[in-house]
């Protein structure tokens, strides 16, 4: 017969640590990633089929847009429903990626309330529905962006 040792009830438990992103990112399948990142490349696609397209407050498309609108009328087109507004869409999609980590398809917020999206289409680009009297646009993500991005969701999982 084996003994085996017996912690004293008096012991402290080792301390238990919430699991970080990164360690999420490896319990989904292979196949999962690979549908979501058929998904993204059909969201972005949409997004460039927008360019040109005018703003309007509220705007869901086709033929005119918001930036909420834009970003879910793409992961629509892709099969994937998003709730209507900013801060319903990034409070919705449980995957949050960071400034770095974004890849083409992923949402990335600005400012405090998180009141604007684009989509990153990669190489440090997206494609968003700005403001009244602006189309549809394809813009650099420079400084400007960086100091007012407030996070990043991927959509379709």
């Amino acid at each position: 017969m084996v003994v085996l040792p017996v912690a004293p009830a008096h012991a402290a438990a080792a301390p238990v640590r919430a699991a970080a992103a990164p360690v999420a990112a490896t319990s989904i399948s292979a196949s999962r990633k690979a549908r979501q990142k058929a998904r993204a490349r059909a969201a972005v696609r949409y997004a460039y089929k927008q360019i040109g397209d005018p703003y309007r407050y509220g705007g869901t498309g086709p033929g005119s847009w918001d930036c909420s609108g834009l970003a879910g009328g793409s992961w629509r087109k892709a099969g994937v429903k998003l709730p209507r507004t900013t801060q319903q869409i990034y409070r919705a999609v449980k995957y949050k990626v960071s400034w770095k980590g974004a890849v083409a398809g992923d949402l990335l917020f600005f400012y405090g309330g998180k009141s604007h999206v684009g989509i990153y289409v990669g190489n440090g680009y997206m494609i968003h529905a700005s403001r009244s009297g602006r189309p549809v646009k394809k813009v650099k993500l420079g400084s400007y962006y960086k100091r007012n991005f407030s996070g990043a969701v991927r959509p379709g999982y």
